[in-house]
């Protein structure tokens, strides 16, 4: 029903900033919330940042400050700006789409992009 699609990643050096794109198609963008989890080798999926289909932000504490989630409905797009990264942001970002309510459990999401690449090297 959703098809979602990132870009944006990419290697950066520490305190460097990547602006992340995921692109929806399919359904109708506005009726979903959205977030952005990253996954990096031998750790578990985690939640970054969501953004509710009225606005409501969450950010995980590892990135508040840091990062800022934003989303225009007119162009079908959910975007993360990250600013002044670390090496431990390093790691293979996902957004996804919902239509549930518990915005920072992964399984909440029915829809999935296929990741891009983030790496912060020190």
């Amino acid at each position: 029903q959703v098809q979602l699609v990132e870009s944006g990643g990419g290697l950066v050096q520490a305190g460097g900033s990547l602006r992340l794109s995921c692109a929806a198609s399919g359904r109708t963008f506005s009726n979903y919330a959205m977030g952005w989890f990253r996954q990096a080798p031998g750790k578990e999926r985690e939640f970054v940042a969501a953004i509710g289909r009225i606005g409501a932000i969450y950010y995980a504490d590892s990135v508040k400050g840091r990062f800022t989630i934003s989303r225009d409905n007119a162009k079908n797009t959910l975007y993360l700006q990250m600013n002044s990264l670390k090496p431990e942001d390093t790691a293979v970002y996902y957004c996804a789409a919902t239509d549930r309510i518990s915005l920072r459990v992964a399984s909440t999401y029915d829809y999935w992009g296929q990741g891009t690449q983030v790496t912060v090297s020190s």
